[in-house]
């Protein structure tokens, strides 16, 4: 069997890849319905000219490709974002949202806001139930409830009209030929697609297109043909993001969801929400650490401000004298994470229809403030309050939290000329909404509002409403060096795990010198404004027995991250693969 039939990547590659059992676990506390992945051996890839390092080998190769035949950066994430719609259709696809961060060399940042949008008939009492309490998330599954307007495809149709070199229907040729084929089963897919069967089997359509004969979950490795979607994927490549937004995409899209509602009433999006659609250029937002600048993504992602939040609280200690064994760098962590959290809860939602103090968030004295608070030997005896940032134009929102689902995907490139491109995309749960329209996973992204619109007599800031964008904890992030280059591109999926995700790798590598790959392996600590989770690893014991000493509640479990990595160095470019799923870097 061969699955990289137009690639020079070794058949060892791939039998090794696949040879490879995954094996599900619980996953770090509140919702994970993307089971986490057994560990897997992975070692530091160098290049000199350009790298991909995505979730699937398959992506990665043809990003790898459209860099090798002179596309850019941008143009090889239109190429590994439509193959990772087949190959991860578990985590992203081009029925999904994104958000992409593309550094320049010079110090110019450009960022694109693709997340999904909230119909027009959305109320913020979408997910109130007849008994006025809040719908239970998994019975949101599968439904048309929660999907919204899809981003991606518009997002990356917007940068490739800016920035692109390579026509765009050529970017589709690896998917389509892919789809043609059939998608190989890889351990991740497979290992979720039998972790969950009993819930993922409640969609007829995810039955139908993923589970085989007698309603078994694929084999490793066997092929699963995607002729709905090889359809979809040409209409796109010759018609461009209409086709999608106001051509046949668009109807089967709709219709499907109008079918999943039936005479339940629930709101669903029509073809003038698809058509209305636009992706956002934002500014992004940036902050000095140790002698670089740290740039993420503004709201409606919170993973951005939450990284420098606590980025910033670091700033004030000498973790590089600590070291990565030192208990004392980790319990700062943990304590300045709790206080990032907690904003993040309080404070973010779509800024295009909530006031969102994004410039408080991250001003220099309200972050000095907040790390006052830390006690640098001792824990916060439990959750601590939101502060009040500075700027603010809008009331004070009451603290209110979202499921958040971690079934997600990042990938990070660099081409020839230095360009670096972060993007982190998603359908939301595995699988998204269960439903399938067009061959693509549809998502259920309108999950990650807040389910309770109002809390203490006040709206909370990111309630659900018409032509709304949920919060988001996706964190695409990138470093510039004193000489504006881009030196490093970093993200995760993980939902609201994300953010710890990225902290602590880049802390890795910006404060204890350790490459892209050893960072990625570190063993996995968090705290999201309660409990320290660290992860069951030996490699772990120590820091959890000092941690708990010093007044952590430590929960013990295993990871779910997938972080990607590519950093620039004198020697050349390095690329880290989370071991924890089926990614790799590979460059020239």
């Amino acid at each position: 069997m061969q699955f990289f039939p137009h690639s020079t990547v070794s058949r060892r590659l791939i039998a090794g890849v696949l040879a490879l059992c995954l094996m599900p676990s619980a996953a770090l506390a509140q919702q994970a319905p993307e089971p986490a992945s057994a560990a897997r051996v992975k070692e530091l890839v160098t290049a000199r000219r350009h790298m991909v390092v995505a979730a699937n080998p398959l992506a990665v190769q043809a990003g790898l490709d459209v860099l090798r035949q002179g596309g850019n950066a941008v143009d090889a994430a239109v190429a590994v974002q439509a193959v990772l719609g087949l190959a991860e259709p578990q985590s992203s696809g081009l029925a999904g949202g994104a958000f992409m961060l593309l550094a320049e060399p010079g110090g110019k940042l450009t960022t694109y806001d693709g997340r999904e949008v909230a119909g027009a008939a959305v109320t913020p009492t979408l997910f109130i139930g007849p008994d006025g309490k809040p719908i239970p998330f998994l019975e949101t599954f599968p439904q048309g409830r929660a999907v919204g307007v899809p981003g991606v495809v518009a997002m990356l149709a917007q940068a490739h009209a800016a920035h692109g070199q390579l026509p765009w229907a050529s970017l589709f040729k690896p998917a389509i030929d892919l789809a043609d084929a059939g998608v190989p089963a890889w351990p991740r897919m497979v290992g979720i697609l039998t972790e969950w069967q009993r819930m993922l089997g409640k969609s007829p359509d995810l039955l139908r297109d993923y589970y085989r004969e007698g309603g078994r979950p694929p084999a490793l490795g066997e092929r699963i043909p995607m002729p709905e979607q090889a359809i979809s994927l040409r209409l796109l490549a010759a018609a461009g993001p209409d086709a999608f937004y106001r051509g046949p995409i668009a109807k089967a899209i709709v219709e499907r969801l109008e079918q999943a509602a039936g005479e339940s009433g629930t709101p669903v999006l029509s073809l003038e929400d698809m058509a209305t659609y636009r992706s956002v250029e934002r500014d992004g937002i940036c902050m000095p650490y140790r002698v670089w600048k740290v740039c993420g993504m503004a709201p409606p992602s919170a993973g951005g401000v939450a990284v420098l939040q606590i980025l910033g609280m670091l700033s004030q200690h000498d973790l590089r004298a600590m070291g990565k064994d030192d208990p004392r760098a980790w319990h700062l962590l943990m304590e300045a994470s709790r206080r990032a959290h907690a904003d993040r809860e309080a404070h973010i939602g779509d800024p295009d229809q909530v006031a969102v103090p994004t410039r408080g968030l991250i001003d220099a004295g309200y972050i000095a403030s907040r790390a006052a608070g830390i006690d640098p030997a001792r824990a916060a005896s439990g959750p601590v309050p939101p502060g009040e940032p500075p700027f603010r134009t809008g009331a004070l929102y009451p603290a209110a939290d979202a499921p958040d689902i971690p079934s997600t995907t990042h990938f990070s490139i660099i081409d020839d000329a230095g360009r670096m491109v972060s993007m982190t995309s998603s359908v939301e749960f595995a699988f998204g909404s269960g439903l399938i329209a067009g061959g693509f996973v549809l998502n259920n992204q309108l999950t990650d509002f807040t389910f309770v619109p109002v809390k203490d007599g006040k709206p909370v800031a990111n309630a659900p409403g018409p032509g709304k964008r949920p919060r988001s904890s996706m964190a695409p992030t990138v470093v510039f060096d004193q000489k504006g280059n881009p030196v490093l591109a970093i993200g995760s999926p993980g939902g609201t795990a994300i953010i710890g995700y990225v902290v602590e790798a880049l802390v890795a590598m910006l404060d204890w010198d350790l490459d892209p790959q050893a960072a990625v392996n570190l063993p996995i600590l968090l705290n999201r404004n309660g409990a320290t989770q660290i992860e069951s690893v030996p490699a772990a014991d120590k820091l959890a027995a000092s941690l708990a000493a010093m007044g952590h509640q430590v929960k013990r479990d295993n990871a779910n991250s997938g972080i990607h990595i590519i950093r620039v160095t004198p020697a050349g470019i390095q690329g880290g693969a989370d071991p924890r799923r089926d990614g790799v870097a590979m460059g020239d």
